[in-house]
């Protein structure tokens, strides 16, 4: 079982920036494909942005050009850099890491306009 804990979450005002890092740790042998969701009450949850074990990038139409996925393999590690931030930014991220699928408990950021 993989245990994927988030950190960065934080209260920024519009057109601010925030990294958020998500370390996974327990049974890892291969991690594939690591990335964010996003959710807000009574919403959907949204795939943000997922990253694979190559390099390749994947990346929603809402947050193209403002975030930045990245990874460390080496530490299992993923990286989300947000700039550019808006209102509608607001929301409970959450790390995810699979297949086997796995997600963390999530980091609030809240974008203040």
């Amino acid at each position: 079982q993989v245990q994927l804990v988030e950190s960065g979450g934080d209260l920024v005002q519009a057109g601010g920036s925030l990294r958020l890092s998500c370390a996974a740790s327990g049974k890892i042998f291969s991690i594939g494909v690591m990335g964010w969701d996003r959710q807000a009450p009574g919403k959907q949850r949204e795939l943000v942005a997922s990253i694979t074990n190559g390099g390749i990038t994947n990346y929603a139409d809402s947050v193209k050009g403002r975030f930045t996925i990245s990874r460390d393999n080496a530490k299992n590690t993923v990286y989300l850099q947000m700039d550019s931030l808006k209102s509608e930014d607001t929301d409970v991220y959450y790390c995810f890491t699979g297949p086997p699928w796995s997600w963390g408990q999530g980091t609030q950021v809240t974008v203040s306009s």
